[in-house]
């Protein structure tokens, strides 16, 4: 039998009965991997910390949860969640020379198992109140298409022309001992994590898009060890371009004998609209005193000049500034 995807949100099929990764049979209620890695779990003592989903309701860490078949628990997920762990407990040199697409799988079903419990939640909410569950078919689709790419994991997947599903942004950081900074967002399947001496974000459903996007800045700072606000500055970038790229990734897929062939299609395609949507001063502003708000900045104060708002990377003169430059509010 030739190599085939599984669909698990055609049906909306979240429930713990079929394997996440294969939809195959779930055969006993152990057959499960948590969500978060026990190691990143266990180091930075999350278990037990309240989890916030959506519809405002808590969970722990620990007890977000994804059904996973056995064998390919152990083929598969925890081959990746080893070399994961090694790396990024040696920290930014060794995370560095990881395989991109090993980042990509680890962080893609991180946020999967994040999505599929927001949608348990909301499945028993709604029919809680007598709805019938509905979810936006673009955010559907966004969830399909990153559940594809997913499956390159287990299946014999080639992506046409090369082309990469998605944007990652990696830097060294000068974090704090034992910190842990980790941010999603789910409407734009955008994903961040800041820990040991490094941080990354990426993009996962985007084609690369937004790192074309972002090229220039990226280019300055690459290279450099950032303070904490400098990194979660350029976050708050990363993720306001994601909010403002108003495409929709679609993709031709074919199977030919064993091999599945994915074809991205022109983002571009009838419409003479920009790809990304106008920046606007105040929504990032409004972005920035979000992931600044361990330093208390207020939005007035972030743009109080609209035409220069602050910033920790840059100075008026656009010249880049140093990390040991920055001082901060206790």
């Amino acid at each position: 039998m030739s190599a085939q995807i599984y669909y698990p949100f055609k049906s909306f099929n979240t429930a713990k009965r079929q394997c996440f990764l294969t939809g195959k049979p779930i055969q006993s209620s152990e057959e499960q991997i948590h969500v978060f890695p026990q190691w990143l779990m266990t180091r930075y003592s999350l278990e037990d910390k309240p989890f916030k989903l959506l519809d405002e309701s808590f969970a722990t860490y620990k007890d977000l949860m994804l059904p996973c078949a056995a064998d390919i628990n152990e083929q598969y997920i925890e081959p990746l969640e080893r070399e994961i762990e090694q790396a990024f407990t040696t920290g930014y040199d060794a995370v560095k020379q990881l395989d991109e697409m090993r980042i990509f799988h680890w962080c893609a079903k991180w946020l999967h198992g994040i999505i599929f419990n927001e949608l348990q939640a909301a499945m028993v909410q709604q029919y809680r109140d007598g709805q019938e569950f509905s979810v936006s078919h673009s955010l559907l689709q966004r969830f399909t298409n990153l559940h594809i790419m997913l499956q390159s994991m287990v299946l014999p997947i080639e992506y046409e022309g090369d082309f990469k599903p998605f944007s990652l942004f990696l830097f060294k950081v000068d974090n704090e001992e034992n910190e842990f900074s980790y941010r999603d967002e789910i409407s734009t399947v955008t994903f961040s994590l800041r820990i040991n001496d490094f941080g990354l974000i990426i993009c996962l459903q985007d084609n690369n898009t937004i790192a074309r996007y972002q090229e220039k800045v990226y280019n300055r700072i690459k290279d450099q060890l950032l303070h904490p606000i400098q990194f979660e500055e350029f976050c708050g970038r990363v993720f306001y371009t994601a909010y403002l790229f108003n495409r929709l990734p679609e993709y031709e897929i074919m199977t030919v004998h064993d091999t599945i062939y994915i074809e991205a299609l022109s983002l571009r395609g009838n419409s003479m609209k920009p790809i990304f949507d106008e920046w606007e001063a105040k929504t990032y502003g409004q972005v920035l005193e979000n992931f600044w708000k361990k330093w208390g900045f207020l939005l007035f104060e972030i743009i109080k000049d609209p035409d220069h708002t602050m910033s920790f990377l840059f100075d008026r003169e656009d010249q880049l500034i140093k990390r040991e430059d920055i001082a901060l509010p206790v």
